[in-house]
């Protein structure tokens, strides 16, 4: 009997054979569908036989790296896998070169590259880890500093920035560029002051 005297209903024993405590919340097990107090809920603590119903099963072929999902209602034995591994390979998806991955464009640099870790040099159109991104530390081929035709030329209007920095090269942006002669070190003003 479990609960109290005045709520017979309320809580369930442990159905662990050591333990037996009654709780008022009690713990239903997935897998093997027993109750648990809160001490042995989990798989672990009361031995579940069937832990790993849930559970999904992976093969990595090592040939290209490629994982392949063992079905649920197998239990992935040794032959089993054997065969998978098999079918694998005769399908044609198996290429050793998909093993391979992509890494940084530095001769000496060994960064695996990722969708977060990747970026690609507007200029030489090379993908870099993030250490190597900038143009100075990847000696990029177009590392020059870009000259008025060049940057209109090469972006086709893509790059007004560049454009714009490029035709200020060599000139002074405080000065003003039409109207007087006057010299920029002398300001001109209407007022005085005394």
């Amino acid at each position: 009997m479990a609960g109290t005297e005045a709520f017979p209903d309320l809580g369930k024993h442990c159905q662990l054979s050591d333990c037996n405590q009654l709780d008022f919340l009690p713990f239903k097990c997935d897998g093997c569908e027993k109750v648990f107090c809160v001490e042995h809920r989990s798989y672990k603590s009361h031995e579940c036989s069937n832990s790993d119903h849930n559970s999904r099963k992976v093969l990595v072929c090592e040939t290209c790296s490629m994982s392949m999902e063992i079905p649920l209602n197998r239990k992935g034995g040794e032959d089993e896998n054997v065969l998978i591994l098999e079918k694998h390979r005769k399908s044609g998806d198996c290429d050793a070169k998909k093993k391979k991955k992509p890494t940084c464009g530095v001769r000496r640099c060994k960064e695996i590259l990722t969708f977060s870790n990747t970026s690609a040099c507007k200029s030489c159109d090379v993908k870099f880890c993030l250490k190597h991104r900038f143009q100075s530390d990847h000696a990029c081929k177009s590392h020059n500093s870009p000259t008025v035709a060049a940057a209109a030329g090469g972006g086709g209007g893509a790059r007004p920035f560049l454009v714009a920095l490029a035709s200020r090269m060599g000139k002074d942006c405080t000065k003003k560029t039409g109207g007087s002669s006057s010299s920029a070190s002398t300001p001109s003003t209407s007022v005085k002051a005394y």
